[in-house]
């Protein structure tokens, strides 16, 4: 019988018992489980993009284990929702279908990717998605949803926060070549000795990726508690031209990005730098990464109120000194972060 500890199905390594724990073999058993559920549910596969409480969570956890992937498609791929993300990446890579070589390395499930609306290095999952499988708990039907239905934005989707909907399978329309997608980020463009637009072998794409995760802490290895995180805990703040046209004028500029014609999106990190936290900052048996800070790390033995304790500390310094509200990019069950 699983254990109902459910820090040992979290990348962060937290999180009280469950009253109920089912694990689950397909996302077939899955909606057969969630269905027969007699309390709340709560659904968790890589446990990568969530922080669950030191009280658990007081219903029955559905755990999604297995995944599959088939050719759908002349050019679509189809992934199960328990499927290993980066395992699935790495059969793209090897069948020659370009379209997500730059999110490798990245924890967690494929399931999990729509909801998060995944992205890093200038790719995100919204971009190739070409339908996603939904069992929609309240009217009990399964239907694909079109990528418009799925509402994509930063971080984010109609699915995230939303209990009413579980992801099935996703659909990706890949491109059918040896070379990846035109290089979109600048240190990727950079360590391949590239300009940015550029196109290289997907298998270089792939080992850069990893190269560059892995020095920041953002590749899983069970002896690197760097690595015990979510990955980055804070998503990058969109705000105002007005607001950035303030921020420049306190600090100089400061790494950002446009986001249409009135709106910048500022870089997380460096706001967390700039208001006097360095990489290893800790408290007590939680701390930032020594190799990012924007990851959030348990260095063992921490409990989830330490490093919630830690998380609200950071957002409120960055507050004080910015007027920017940080946000957390996992979903939050169980504690309170605001």
């Amino acid at each position: 019988m699983p254990d109902k500890a459910l820090g040992r199905y979290t990348t962060l390594r937290l999180g009280g018992p469950a009253r109920e724990l089912v694990e689950t073999h397909s996302s077939e058993e899955a909606v057969e489980a969630l269905r027969a559920a007699k309390s709340s549910t709560l659904v968790l596969a890589g446990g990568s993009n969530v922080v669950i409480g030191d009280d658990g969570f007081d219903g029955t956890v559905v755990l999604l284990r297995g995944g599959g992937i088939e050719e759908s498609g002349p050019q679509t791929v189809r992934v199960q929702a328990g499927q290993v993300w980066d395992d699935f990446v790495a059969w793209t890579v090897e069948h020659e279908r370009s379209g997500v070589e730059f999110l490798s390395g990245i924890p967690g499930s494929a399931g999990a990717t729509p909801i998060q609306n995944v992205g890093a290095y200038g790719q995100e999952v919204s971009q190739t998605i070409a339908s996603v499988r939904v069992w929609d708990r309240e009217t009990d039907e399964i239907r694909d949803w079109s990528p418009a239905e799925c509402r994509f934005a930063y971080r984010h989707s109609v699915f995230k926060h939303n209990m009413r909907y579980f992801v099935m399978s996703v659909d990706f329309t890949l491109e059918s070549s040896p070379g990846s997608q035109p290089i979109a980020y600048a240190e990727t463009a950079r360590r391949l000795g590239v300009d940015v637009g550029d196109r290289v072998p997907l298998e270089a794409a792939r080992k850069t990726v990893l190269e560059l995760r892995r020095g920041k802490g953002m590749v899983l290895d069970e002896a690197d508690h760097d690595t015990w995180s979510s990955g980055s805990f804070f998503t990058n703040p969109i705000i105002s031209a007005h607001q950035f046209h303030e921020l420049k004028e306190r600090v100089g500029d400061a790494p950002h990005w446009p986001v249409g014609d009135e709106q910048v999106k500022v870089s997380a990190a460096w706001l967390i730098g700039a208001a006097g936290f360095e990489k290893g900052y800790r408290k007590g048996n939680v701390g930032l990464s020594t190799k990012h800070t924007l990851a959030l790390t348990n260095r063992g033995g921490a409990t989830t109120a330490e490093l919630i304790a830690l998380a609200m500390e950071v957002a409120d310094e960055v507050e004080m000194n910015f007027g920017i509200r940080l946000h957390p990019e996992p979903v939050v069950i169980g504690a309170t972060l605001s």
